[in-house]
């Protein structure tokens, strides 16, 4: 059921105008910031993908993808859901080198998302991949990357606030990093996003980083899904912030090092995902010809939303709505773009 919530007395700071002016502020600067602290650079990435060569991802192991038929090339295709594996291909492709990286936007269509203030049919987001070498892949290093992650989101909001003097919002600089383990321990009782929402509460005034994503937990059951074949389970997580509009955890990146050739054997058997190895992708991986590497997706318009205090995505992205959205919107002076 989709849902959707705009808190008593909420008003948008900024006229419409302005928000276009801040969106474009905000991923204009942030894209910068990024490919600086990174070691980035933007590339073109493909709209949709063949479905023979396994380059799309499930996410969470149960989202169906837009397909059609290309008669002219004579394949099935589909709109990409990320681009996490297609960034390794390209990573090789384009002679990347070590410690250097790409960036791109990433736009796709998630035709089974449960739509409420947070979370749309429509993806976009800054869709980035970096080479690393095997002695990086630890949990050092991936604290690190988010850190740096994190200081860019800060120095572009402060930017924005000198620019639209209106804007309030405040983020910390501060990361906090604890283990999906950590957390069914500490709220044995509650749903993963009320886990998220209840160690927030507590943590305003740091991001957080949650580790660990897509393995079983000493319950049995992982804290979300998480497909097998491109972050390492052990070595991924989500950057959380507290979001003071909607008082409720807000994850805007979902990022991890990828799997290598034995972490991807081994979670594809754990998730029962063997067919998945005949694939051109898994083939080429599990046989060591792609580069080890770390990356992720950060939410362009949960970003811009998050800076611009907005109560509903819809505000700050173009997409498709149901009735009780468009009236509960409407009701309290919200406009959908």
């Amino acid at each position: 059921m989709n849902k959707c919530y705009i808190p008593t007395g909420y008003q948008n700071p900024l006229t419409v105008y302005e928000t276009q002016r801040a969106i474009e502020f905000i991923k204009r600067n942030f894209q910068s910031n990024l490919c600086h602290a990174l070691n980035l650079k933007r590339v073109s990435a493909p709209l949709f993908v063949e479905e023979s060569s396994g380059l799309n991802d499930n996410l969470n192991g149960y989202e169906r993808p837009v397909s059609f038929d290309v008669p002219a090339v004579g394949a099935e295709s589909q709109v990409v859901h990320s681009l996490a594996k297609w960034k390794r291909y390209a990573l090789k492709r384009y002679n990347f080198y070590t410690g250097k990286g790409l960036v791109t936007d990433m736009n796709a269509i998630r035709r089974d998302e449960s739509l409420d203030n947070i979370h749309s049919v429509y993806v976009d987001q800054w869709d980035w991949e970096k080479i690393i070498t095997r002695e990086d892949r630890t949990e050092d290093y991936l604290k690190n990357t988010v850190q740096a992650i994190v200081n860019a989101i800060y120095v572009t909001n402060e930017t924005l606030k000198i620019e639209f003097p209106v804007l309030s919002t405040q983020l910390p600089r501060e990361v906090l990093f604890v283990t999906t383990q950590e957390l069914e321990d500490r709220y044995p009782g509650l749903s993963s996003s009320e886990k998220e929402t209840a160690f927030l509460q507590e943590h305003k005034h740091n991001a957080v980083f949650l580790m660990g994503i897509g393995g079983k937990l000493r319950s049995g059951k992982p804290h979300d899904g998480r497909a097998p074949d491109y972050d390492d389970w052990s070595l991924n997580g989500d950057i959380l912030f507290w979001n003071e509009v909607l008082g409720r955890s807000f994850e805007v990146s979902s990022m991890g090092i990828r799997v290598d050739a034995a972490a991807l054997d081994r979670q594809l058997h754990e998730a029962g995902c063997d067919d998945r190895r005949a694939l051109p992708f898994h083939k080429a991986l599990l046989a060591d010809e792609l580069p080890l590497t770390i990356g992720g997706g950060i939410g362009q318009s949960r970003l811009c939303m998050l800076m611009m205090g907005c109560a509903h995505i819809g505000e700050v992205q173009s997409s498709i709505w149901d009735d009780m959205t468009r009236e509960t919107c409407q009701e309290a002076g919200v406009m959908l773009l």
